[in-house]
C-alpha cells in the first residue's frame, strides 16, 4: 500500500491536469504494486525551497511496505521517478528531491485494524 506525496511550489496552473492519476499509474509500475493500492497526494503552490533556491521545485515522498527498504531498490525507483517527474513537470533533476520511507504493516490502519491483520 504505497503512499506517494508530491509537494511543489509550482502554481496549480503549471501542474498538468490529471497529474495525480498519472503519478498513481507510474508509481504502481515503478513499485510493482497494483494501482488500486497506491495512494497519491499532489500539493501545489507551496512556499518551498530546494538547495537553497525557491525556483520551481518538487519534493516527492514515497512510503511503502516491502519495496523501498534498500539502497539498491531505491536507486532503481529514483531513476524511474526522476524520468517521470522531469518529463511531466519540465524540471531539471537538480530541482527534484525524493525521500523514501519503508513502512511496516503495523504502521498502516485500514478497515478498523492494521495491515498486519488483513
Amino acid at each position: 500500500m504505497p503512499f506517494v506525496e508530491l509537494d511543489t511550489n509550482l502554481p496549480a496552473d503549471r501542474v498538468p491536469a490529471g497529474l495525480e492519476k498519472k503519478l498513481c499509474a507510474a508509481s504502481a509500475a515503478i513499485l510493482n504494486k497494483p494501482e488500486e493500492r497506491v495512494n497519491v497526494t499532489v500539493r501545489s503552490g507551496l512556499a518551498m525551497t530546494v538547495n537553497g533556491s525557491a525556483e520551481p521545485c518538487v519534493q516527492l515522498l514515497v512510503s511503502s511496505i516491502g519495496v523501498v527498504g534498500t539502497a539498491e531498490e531505491n536507486r532503481g525507483h529514483s531513476s524511474r521517478f526522476f524520468q517521470f517527474l522531469t518529463k511531466e513537470l519540465a524540471l531539471d533533476q537538480d530541482r527534484i528531491v525524493i525521500r523514501f520511507y519503508p513502512l511496516e504493516p503495523w504502521q498502516i490502519g485500514k478497515k478498523g485494524t492494521v495491515m498486519t491483520f488483513l
